[in-house]
């Protein structure tokens, strides 16, 4: 266990304690929910590894462990929309993480060039599933702050199918 991490001894030391005890899950990983920190506007939802967690503390800038690549990812090292940390939150049992930021340059959090990776909204009620065919996405967002092939070039792109 990483020296800044303390061991999880009992409910009240994990909800209550003040120290860091994170919980990871079976694949070593624990959610962040990232939200801008001068709206509140929610960003992206992501995973750190033990490494992600502890980089980010250390620089203060957004680090994440990639499930599609299967590595440690500087958010913001190819594209420059570096994340910087304003405050880093956990919740009460210690198994989630809220982190809110800066963005560096147009304020994209999103691969596919939107501000936020949340740009389409689903339809809820009644009406929506009366017809009982698959659902149509709204668009929350008009424009994409920034061209992706003009950022990332080549690089694959970290959708799977």
């Amino acid at each position: 266990m990483n020296p800044l991490f303390t061991a999880r001894t009992s409910v009240e030391q994990v909800e209550e304690g003040l120290f860091l005890a994170p919980k990871f899950d079976c694949n070593g990983l624990i959610p962040v929910v990232t939200t801008d920190f001068n709206t509140g506007e929610v960003l992206m939802h992501a995973y750190m590894n033990e490494e992600a967690l502890v980089k980010t503390i250390e620089t203060g800038e957004a680090h994440y462990y990639s499930r599609s690549r299967q590595q440690l990812w500087h958010k913001g090292q190819s594209s420059g929309l570096v994340q910087k940390v304003a405050q880093l939150t956990i919740d009460d049992d210690q198994d989630c993480l809220w982190m809110q930021v800066i963005i560096a340059g147009s304020g994209a959090s999103c691969h596919v060039g939107y501000r936020s990776c949340f740009y389409r909204r689903i339809p809820t009620g009644k009406s929506a599933v009366s017809s009982q065919q698959p659902l149509q996405l709204t668009f929350t967002e008009t424009e994409k702050t920034f061209d992706p092939k003009a950022v990332y070039g080549d690089t694959p792109n970290p959708t799977q199918l």
